[in-house]
Formats: C-alpha cells, structure tokens, sequence
C-alpha cells in the first residue's frame, strides 16, 4: 500500500467493527461429507466455520438449499424484516431462512448517500455532494473517505449493500442522472469510483457498480437499443467497470435496463458473461436494476444473479419450467446463489446479527464535517475577473437573489430512488450568517426571492442594485427517470442573472446544477462559481469558499460547452435516438466524447475538462519524461515541480495527457495521470507520476477489435502536462520501438515502495 501523502484533505480512519453471531440451523447431518476434513464450528451447519473459506461456506450452504429455499433467495421481496421490525413494510430486502442461517439481506440506494433504504419511513443519513462533485476534487483520497461514510452508515443502519458508485459516462450533457455520475473520462472515473469502493467495503459492506452498461440517458431508458462499437465500448464506457473490478475488487455490479443492440442488458451473455467475468475476471454477483429482468433462462445463463425489486422472473414455477425444459440448469442456479453468498460471507455478514442503529450525535456531527470537507475541495471556480473573490469581511451589504429552490434551501442533491433525507441542512442565509459572525462582520444579508420567469419586482431590482455585492444563485434540479429538455438553465434564470449584472457589477453567480449548463451571460459577470449539488452542508459550503475561508480546488469532470451545437450529442441519432416502440441511438460520435470531441474537432469550449481556478496562483516547471524509449520494462515516469507562485495556500492539480501514435485513429489525447498537492505560498514540490502501461487503465493501449486485445502499438507518443485539457504547459515526447500485447494485470497488483510524493493511483 502506498502513504496517503501530500493531499490536502485531512487524514481518515475506516471504522472496523467485528462482530461474530453463529446461528444453529437444521440440515447439519446432510453434509458431513462436503465438510470432511474442514474445520467445525463448535455449533451450527458447517457453513457457519469462519475457518474456511467464503467459497467453501458458500458451496456448503447452497448445496443444503431445497429448491423452493433457492427460489426465494434469488429475487427481492417487501414486508416486514424479522430482525428489523421497526422498518415496517420495507421493499429493499431478500428474506433470511432461519433455519439455514441466511440473514435478512438488507439493500439500499446510492450512490450521494444512504438514500432509499430498506426502512420505512425512510432513515436519515448524511447528504453528501453528488458524485460528479466528488470526481471534480480529482483526489482519490477524498473518494475513499467517501466511500467510508457511505459504508459506515450502511453499516450502522443494518444494511448490507450500497447501490454505488455509478460510472456510466457523461456523455449526455443533459442526462438525468449525471449528478450520480462521475465524469465524461473513464480514467478520472475509474480512479474515484476505485476508492469510492475500497471506502465502503472496509467497513464489511457491499458496494456495487452500476449501472452495466451503456445506461448514459434517461430518455427511452428502458427500451432504448444501443448501437456502440467495440473499441469505443471498451476504451470509453467499459474502462471504469473495469478498474472498479480488477483494482477496487467491487463485490456486486447492478445490470441496466437499456438494450445492447436488441438485447436487454440484463440477458446479455457477451457483456456479462464474456466481458464482465471472462475480461476482467469479476468474480462477483450481479444485481438488476429494478424492474430491468426480463426473463428467467435467457437472464440467468447470460449471468444475472438477483432478480429486484421483486419476484416476476426468477419465481419458483419459473424455475421449475425452465429446468423441466432443459433450458436452465440447477448447476446455474447454484452458481447465482454461490456467487452472492461467497460474497456475503467475504463482508462477514452471515456472521454478525441484523442490527440497525439510527446515526448518533457524534456520527451527524463527523460526518457532516466531512461533507463539507468534500464540497469545499469539490467546488470548481470557473471565473474570478478582477479577483472579485474572495469577498472581504469588510463589506456591509449583500443580496442573494434567486428561485426559493436555490436562494432558500440547501440542494442536498438531484430527485429520485437516490434521494437522501439528511441529518440535517444548511440553506444559504444560514450559511453566510455563519462566515460572517466568524469573520466578526456586522454586514446585512437580504434573500430576495423571484419568481421563476426571470422577473423581478422594483424593490428586489433595488436591493440587488445597492448592495455591495450580488450573489445569484441559480441552478437545475435533475433527477432519475427524465433528462433535462436542454442544457439551458430553466424558468428565466438566464434573464434574471444578466438583468442583476445589469444593475450591480459586482455580481456572483453561483451555479447549483448536476451537469453542465449554456451561460449566455458569461461575460456580464466578473465571478462563477460552481457548487454543484453541495449536499446537506450547502451553505456553509458556498459561504466559505465566497470569503475564502476554503480555496476552492476543484477541477471540471466534464466539459461546458459555449452553444448546445457544439455538443458531441446535438445530433438526434445520437441523442435521444429514434422515436417509436423500439427507439435506436447510435453512439457514432466513436471515442469523440467529451474533451476528445472538443480536443480533435478543435471546437473551443465555454470551460474545458479538468479547467478550475484558485484563489493563489501556480507553475508547473522543470518537466521531464523518462525513459524516451519504452521497452515494456517498469513504468514512464513523468517528472515536475508545482510551485504556489501566490499569497495563500491553496491545491493544484497537475495532469498528464497522452497522444497516441497519428497512425492509430485515437482522439488527440487522453488524461493518464493527475495529482492534487496542498502548497503553502511559495512553496515548492518536485513530483514524480508514474504511469504503467501494463495494467487496468490501459494507459498506453488501444482496444483492437480484430484480434479482441489490447495492444500498445509501436511509434512516438506525445506526453502532455498541464493544470487543465485546453491548458498546456509543456510537452514532451516517448517512443515504443516494439508493439506489444497488454494483458491489463501486470502492475495491478505489485506492491512497492510508496512514491515520496503523494498517492500514485497508477500504480
């Protein structure tokens, strides 16, 4: 394991509890040959030995099963659980068998938070900034600690799974979902979801990777036929599921209701089976999305294991059909079986009761804490002309305008089976009020609401117009199950900034939204900054990062393109499709996503991918790229130093790009590397990224659909270094003399010494 050095977030400790309950349970005599010579528990069926291994208590436990007993387990339920029965009628759960030792199997949404659980009412948990605001700190250590409070909480409250991180591509700027997301970049992806899921499954909690795959719209989502194909399906949309299988070692994977050509992929052999455990070897379980199984042999032989949120499919004279038939197997229904338990039983939970403890004090206390932590080092500073901000304390008066959605409550995150209900939250007066009285500040603060056509009445044009600055707060609250019309922020909020800008120039606008939106305003106001969905702790969040007492640091996920046309998805087929009763998208725009398209069709973005400012200024110099000839020995070490060249301290993040061989048909470049360094004003730091070719990231290869391999090709590679996709600072250059194969596992899993400089995710 490397140091978690030289972040700027503070350090974290994963909470372990280990807590053991044997429960006795009938069919004991039935299976003492399959135990023979293992190890016996002093009482209970032999799978109950926390000596042997999790795939031989699995095998033990599935072979005592009865078919009606195997029926049960393989889809959800609702009803009252009998270990938990204060959650009344509760839909989210497997039943235990008693008599066989099963728990009650407890599963709950995610991924911005313990959200729709399996209690009722719903349990309170903490609000978390959405996913795409995590992937924008571009530290791999905050998404572990993350992952940390989501596992603990689950833990605390009884549950078993977390239905997180989500990775499908953002590649619909106006998807529905993308707040659940992460990025348009598969690597930026891949890295947080990683140790997103490491935080979470070191707390004896299951994490699962959904939604597989191509589920990147919420439109037609359900009956959608995607057409993609294979290279851009592996180097762009497969890649996260991949690093979040082969490094993060994710338990469970969610199937997506959309269709893979005409195939629904919940009943798709070639992703499932070939791809998701024959590529990348997941040696997991699959879940369906609820309501995405469609049938019971074609689902379960392409590799489904969980039917939910209830039984349609995998029922008992399903089962006992297709079986009759021959067109299922019992040896396939163990596997289903075999794959969860093996997996329950690796997190311990055979092995603990079913116990659920509502969030003490202290736990709201800490966890909050570390929400805000997240959302300050996620907020991305798009624009400061003038270095408007940080506000002084000094000033006397401040007018925040906006929709009551924006200007009067916290956005604790987007709508649907997501949805968190927090501990607590902090709206945007509240907020400021708290900076100020810090600060010892004296100045007024007036919300003034408007209505939602842009409007605004004489007395709310007046305040905004004497005050010495206005804040605007304007957004776009997007949720599961539709996409947004267009990128435009909606209800006149466009109108209603420029007529603020109009009337006071020392306007802030500060962006609120789960996914990029079209600023026609953008050279009328001197500040913007983007908060994202910012969770419970919204307002304290925004205030500090508006009088400095955070830097932000964050970095853009994705691209803010100038005019919808620029979009790689404005053409129909490609986005939302054809209309009608088999709707078809084509992902024809190929490896073109994101800063690609922008990068290759040289097409200028409004804010590029990986762009953010800070409140201090930085250098990167002294780049060097080391060897010039790679031979398929040891990593690339790409070699720098970052200086704070401002006044405060603040967080850069250096990234490295690659330009593939001319030859190979690739985008422009592709991010390989980044880390985020804490710096002190004038301090200085010489870094050392290393990137190896051979392993899950495939850093250096190119998906080559003829020979079903990755292959890094022979010629000149361009390394590209710099603070954000459109701004480079250096570049330099590296040959492959020789083509060679990448198996994707040759670095996965080496320990080495920890690198002097930071966290070597590439590793």
């Amino acid at each position: 394991m490397s140091n978690f050095k030289a972040s700027p977030h503070p350090r974290w400790t994963p909470h372990h509890a280990i807590r053991i309950a044997c429960k006795s349970a009938a069919y004991v005599a039935a299976f003492v040959s399959l135990s023979a010579g293992a190890p016996q528990a002093a009482s209970g069926p032999p799978w109950m030995n926390t000596a042997l291994a999790p795939e031989r208590r699995a095998a033990l436990l599935v072979s005592a099963m009865t078919l009606d007993q195997k029926a049960a387990q393989l889809h959800g339920q609702s009803g009252t659980i009998a270990e938990v029965p204060a959650c009344g009628n509760s839909t989210r759960h497997i039943p235990g068998i008693p008599a066989l030792s099963i728990p009650t199997f407890r599963i709950t949404n995610g991924p911005v938070g313990i959200g729709a659980g399996d209690c009722v009412p719903q349990d309170r948990a903490t609000a978390l900034p959405m996913s795409m605001a995590l992937a924008a700190s571009f530290d791999p250590t905050l998404a572990r600690a993350y992952g940390d409070v989501l596992g603990r909480e689950a833990r605390m409250l009884g549950l078993h799974v977390v239905e997180a991180p989500g990775m499908n591509a953002v590649r619909v700027g106006q998807g529905g979902r993308n707040f659940e997301y992460l990025s348009e970049d598969p690597v930026l992806a891949g890295v947080i979801a990683e140790n997103e899921i490491r935080g979470a499954q070191e707390n004896g909690v299951i994490a699962m990777a959904k939604h597989f795959i191509l589920n990147d719209q919420e439109a037609n989502r359900n009956t959608v036929s995607v057409v993609v194909d294979d290279r851009t399906l592996h180097e762009i949309y497969l890649l996260p599921f991949a690093v979040s299988v082969r490094r993060g070692n994710v338990a469970s994977v969610m199937c997506s209701y959309n269709r893979i050509g005409s195939t629904y992929a919940c009943e798709t052999p070639r992703t499932l089976n070939a791809i998701l455990r024959g590529e990348l070897g997941f040696m997991g379980y699959v879940q369906s999305d609820f309501g995405a199984t469609h049938s019971t042999a074609p689902a379960m032989n392409a590799g489904l294991d969980l039917e939910m949120q209830s039984g349609i499919w995998f029922t008992l004279p399903n089962l006992n059909e297709a079986l009759a038939t021959g067109e299922l197997t019992m040896a396939t229904v163990n596997q289903a079986l075999t794959r969860r338990y093996t997996q329950m039983f690796k997190a311990g939970i055979f092995d603990r009761p079913v116990a659920r403890t509502p969030l003490d004090s202290t736990t709201i206390q800490n966890d909050g804490t570390e929400a805000r932590a997240i959302g300050e080092q996620s907020a991305v500073l798009l624009k400061n002309s003038g270095n408007l901000l940080p506000l002084s304390g000094a000033i006397k008066s401040i007018a925040i305008v906006g929709h009551n959605t924006y200007v009067d409550d916290a956005i604790a995150g987007g709508s649907g089976s997501s949805r968190v209900l927090p501990t607590y939250t902090v709206g945007p007066q509240q907020g400021i009020t708290n900076v100020l009285r810090q600060l010892g500040s004296s100045a007024t603060v007036k919300t003034l609401a408007v209505p939602n056509d842009g409007s605004m009445d004489a007395a709310v044009a007046a305040a905004a117009a004497t005050a010495d600055v206005a804040i605007v707060m304007a957004g776009v609250v997007t949720g599961e199950g539709s996409d947004r019309p267009d990128l435009s922020l909606p209800k006149g909020q466009d109108k209603l900034i420029a007529a603020v800008a109009n009337r006071n120039k020392r306007t802030i606008v500060v962006l609120k939204d789960g996914d990029p939106v079209l600023m026609p305003w953008v050279d009328q106001v001197p500040a913007i900054l983007e908060t994202w969905y910012s969770g419970q702790e919204d307002g304290n969040i925004v205030a500090r990062l508006l009088f400095g007492l955070a830097n932000p640091s964050g970095k853009l996920p994705v691209t803010y393109p100038r005019l919808a046309t620029d979009t790689p998805t404005s053409m129909p087929e490609r986005y939302p499709g054809t209309s009608g009763s088999d709707p078809v998208v084509h992902y024809s725009e190929g490896l073109l996503v994101g800063y690609r398209w922008y990068d290759t069709r040289q097409v200028k973005p409004l804010f590029a991918f990986g762009h953010g400012l800070s409140y201090t200024s930085f250098k990167i110099s002294d780049v060097q790229v080391s060897p010039r000839g790679y031979t398929g020995n040891g990593p690339i070490v790409v070699a720098l130093t970052l200086e704070n060249t401002g006044l405060r301290e603040g967080a850069e993040v250096a990234q490295v790009y690659l330009g593939l061989p001319p030859n190979l048909g690739e985008p422009t470049k592709r991010l390989i590397a980044f880390q985020k360094v804490l710096l002190k004003p004038g301090e200085k730091r010489a870094l050392s990224m290393y990137i190896y070719p051979i392993n899950g990231f495939h850093a250096l290869s190119y998906w080559d659909n003829a020979a079903q391999s990755w292959n890094i090709a022979a010629g000149t590679y361009t390394v590209y270094v710099g603070n954000a996709s459109d701004n480079i600072v250096a570049q330099s250059t590296f040959t492959v003399n020789v083509a060679m194969r990448d198996t994707g596992d040759g670095d996965d899993n080496v320990s080495r010494d920890p690198t002097p400089f930071g966290w070597d995710w590439a590793r």
